[in-house]
């Protein structure tokens, strides 16, 4: 084991004498980032984060969900992040984002809590059909996509829990009737007042903290998506570059001297991937550090953020070594790594929001760590703690396993591990 970290760490020290490497690592990201930032306006006016949001709201539902909903982007939590206008003409608001004149309208079907909330003396009805789920359109602005992400991302969690509480609610009523405490004429009654003070209660779809750090972490800030995002896509040419000098070492034989050492070969290999996932963690770590220190980003939990960077690492580490498996020379790892770096970049959302792209390209996207990691981020910079990143880290954390997996065949078909 102390051998598979000395080898890391010489191969991360080497990166760190490399002018160049350092360069294009990070310099050429964070200099993007403050591009990023006068383009968006992050750095004119004293713009610190998204505020008055310009929402419309098309209410057709007229009941205690749709009302509901309707009353959260009224509500004082959401006061100086949202600007909601109320409307009753779902083709009107629709015009309005073409015309540029919001950044999402929200337009609640008729018949949305009817297609929830079972009616007063149908739950037993063995003839009553209950209708389908009415989903709520989001018809977002293409061209404000932060804040039609953040309506969307609203509108996503208030829907998230209704369903949570009706599932978790009508399984409370099925185990209270099969231990006796609910008789079958109340259940019914019970079941509905589950829903009976909904438009009452706080929802915490997206809830301002009282104190000024968790107000503050809210208002969510561009340059925390560009700034990640051009960390994520840089951090494919330093994965490509640690390939890079595997090969390098093979050709100058620094490599088979080492195989023929005392040192085992999975010692060995385990070093060099250790030193390729060192450099990329030092590099994505500095960035979002330097985002933090110079730019005031408010990433939150920490511990999240150093999970969500070590498995954003993992992931692309993964690409890095199918890349070099498939290589036969340095230069073919560069062309190849600088070329992926950059359809990475674009597919993954680095610059431009995943939200524009069509449906198809938003799933294809998902094989990249870009948008995983974009996706953990984002959720970081709106008040997300660990337990939020489950999804992008397992995601992350599969891919590489995977990859590994698939670039240790290559590496043993290849004749790369033989002394």
């Amino acid at each position: 084991m102390k051998k598979l970290f000395l080898i890391g760490i010489k191969d991360l020290k080497l990166m760190f004498r490399d002018r160049a490497a350092l360069t294009f690592m990070l310099l050429a990201p964070f200099l993007l980032t403050i591009g990023m930032g006068f383009v968006t306006g992050r750095f004119s006016g004293g713009a610190t984060g998204l505020s008055d949001i310009p929402v419309i709201i098309v209410n057709l539902d007229k009941q205690e969900l749709g009302n509901a909903l309707e009353d959260l982007f009224s509500s004082e939590d959401l006061a100086d992040l949202m600007e909601p206008t109320a409307s009753s003409d779902p083709e009107a608001a629709r015009q309005l984002i073409d015309d540029d004149q919001a950044s999402a309208a929200v337009i609640i079907p008729e018949g949305f809590t009817q297609s929830i909330i079972p009616g007063e003396g149908t739950m037993f009805d063995p003839n009553y059909i209950q209708p389908e789920p009415v989903k709520i359109e989001v018809y977002t602005n293409p061209s404000r996509p932060t804040s039609s992400g953040v309506v969307k991302a609203i509108v996503d969690e208030f829907v998230s829990r209704v369903e949570e509480g009706r599932t978790s609610g009508m399984t409370s009523i099925v185990q209270l009737m099969s231990s006796g405490l609910v008789s079958p004429q109340d259940a019914e009654s019970e079941a509905n007042n589950l829903f009976q003070n909904v438009d009452e209660t706080e929802s915490s779809a997206i809830t301002l903290k009282k104190n000024t750090e968790g107000a503050g972490a809210v208002e969510f800030d561009l340059l925390a998506y560009f700034a990640p995002g051009m960390a994520l896509m840089f951090l494919m040419y330093t994965v490509s570059y640690g390939g890079r000098s595997i090969l390098t070492e093979r050709s100058q034989g620094t490599l088979p001297r080492l195989m023929i050492s005392p040192t085992h070969t999975a010692q060995v290999l385990g070093g060099k991937v250790l030193g390729i996932f060192f450099m990329g963690v030092a590099q994505v770590g500095i960035l979002i550090l330097a985002s933090s220190v110079f730019f005031q980003v408010k990433w939150g939990d920490v511990l999240g953020v150093v999970v969500l960077i070590l498995a954003a690492v993992f992931g692309a580490a993964g690409w890095g070594m199918l890349i070099t498996a498939f290589a036969r020379t340095p230069a073919q790892v560069g062309s190849t790594g600088s070329a992926v770096m950059l359809i990475f970049g674009i597919m993954g959302g680095s610059f431009i929001s995943l939200e524009q792209f069509p449906p198809f390209m938003q799933t294809i996207s998902r094989i990249t760590p870009n948008a995983w990691g974009l996706d953990g981020f984002t959720t970081l910079a709106l008040g997300g703690t660990l337990q939020n990143l489950a999804e992008p880290i397992t995601a992350l954390l599969i891919m590489g396993t995977v990859l590994f997996g698939i670039a240790v065949v290559l590496f043993n078909r290849n004749g790369l591990v033989q002394k």
